[in-house]
Formats: structure tokens, C-alpha cells, sequence
């Protein structure tokens, strides 16, 4: 296995880890802020590697069948599993709803980027999505941090973490159903240019079809 499936991997095996930091099981419980620290550093770990292994599946020429296959799932555990815990972790930040949104739209993205690959091209990712993943690291660590502070006092300068999580949480959730929308748009002219050169080269080939020899007067024959 070379090195960026190693660290696709990596991800895909910090998913039970952050459950376990998220989980009433945590052992440091006791510890003021302890939890909420051991997870964050682990979700935000574990997104950084989010882009480390395409940049060097690309930079080392070491894109593979299994690394195309692994890495979205890594990203699908990932959040899938972050947005979960924390409806029960913060439920007072994460919603129920916005958990299900959330993870419906990583669905449907995944759902359209199939189909795409099964109709033979891609859809690259836009910088509304982009976008969506940096907002999504800052809300899910947000969420956390708050369970545990809810604002900090530095110097006389006030850092609200429930004011920052719920602010991150909603904005993200807009901006995962316009990127959402977004790759749609993108999915949907691509089918419809495909289906409109199919529809073109059909009739093609019926229009052949119909051309028939036609016997002139000296006997030869043309195509008519």
C-alpha cells in the first residue's frame, strides 16, 4: 500500500477513536476540558489528512483504483460519525435535523458522483465545496470545544464557543445545501449533454440506415 492510501487509511481509523472521544465511556472524563481537547485534536488530524493524501496521490503519480475508492469514504465516515456524536454530545449546538441534512447531502453527493463514473466522467469539486469542508472542520470542532467552554476570558478579551459553534454549525449547513444544489447543476448539464449526443449520433444512424441503393439509367448504382 503506498503512502497516501496509508494515510486515507489513517482517517478511516480515526473514526472509532473519535467516537470513543465522544462517548460517556471516555476514561478522562474528570479531567475539566480533557475530552473536548483528545477529540478535537483528533477530528482536526484527521481532516488535515483529508487533503494531505490527494496532494501526494497527485505529487508522487500514485492515483489508484482503491485510493479513489477509499478516500470519499474516509470523508463520508468521518462526518457521518463527527455530526452523530454530537447530536448527543451538544445537543443544545447540533440538531437532530441538521445532523440527518448534513449526512443526506454527503448521500447525495456520493449517489450523483456514481452515477457520473458509470456514465464515464467526473464532476470536480467547486469552491462552494471546498468551502463546505473548511467550515465543516471549524463547526465540528467548535461544537466540541463549547461542550466544555462556554466562552473563554483571555486578557479581558471574551471568545464565546457557544456563540461561535452555533454561528459555524448554521453557516455550514447553508452552505452544504448550496454547494449540494451547486454539484446538482454541474451533474445535471453533464447527463443532459451526454444524452443530447447520444440522441444526436442515434440519429445518425437511423438517417444511414435509410439511405438506399437506387439503380441509374446505365445501369450503376448510387446512394440516395
Amino acid at each position: 500500500m503506498n503512502l497516501p492510501n496509508s494515510i486515507t487509511m489513517s482517517r478511516i481509523a480515526a473514526v472509532p477513536l473519535l467516537i470513543w472521544a465522544l462517548s460517556p465511556v471516555f476514561p478522562w472524563q474528570h479531567v475539566p476540558g480533557a475530552q473536548e481537547i483528545v477529540a478535537s485534536v483528533i477530528f482536526v488530524m484527521a481532516s488535515i489528512t483529508d487533503g494531505l493524501d490527494g496532494y501526494l496521490a497527485r505529487r508522487r503519480g500514485q492515483i489508484t483504483t482503491l485510493g479513489m475508492l477509499l478516500d470519499p469514504l474516509a470523508d463520508k465516515l468521518l462526518v457521518t460519525a463527527g455530526y452523530i456524536c454530537l447530536v448527543s454530545f451538544t445537543p443544545t449546538v447540533v440538531k437532530a435535523w441538521i445532523a440527518v441534512l448534513v449526512i443526506g447531502r454527503e448521500f447525495l453527493v456520493n449517489g450523483l458522483r456514481s452515477i457520473a463514473a458509470s456514465e464515464g466522467f467526473t464532476i470536480q469539486a467547486s469552491e462552494i465545496g471546498k468551502l463546505k469542508t473548511v467550515i465543516q472542520i471549524v463547526s465540528v470542532t467548535t461544537a466540541i470545544m463549547s461542550h466544555g467552554w462556554q466562552r473563554w476570558d483571555i486578557y479581558g478579551f471574551i471568545f464565546d464557543w457557544h456563540l461561535v459553534a452555533v454561528t459555524a454549525i448554521y453557516w455550514m449547513t447553508i452552505v452544504s445545501i448550496i454547494s449540494a444544489v451547486d454539484y446538482f447543476v454541474g451533474f445535471w448539464k453533464k447527463i443532459d449533454n451526454k444524452s443530447e449526443s447520444r440522441r444526436k449520433r442515434r440519429s445518425f444512424v437511423l438517417n444511414r440506415k435509410k439511405k438506399v441503393q437506387v439503380p441509374n439509367a446505365s445501369g450503376t448504382q448510387h446512394i440516395s
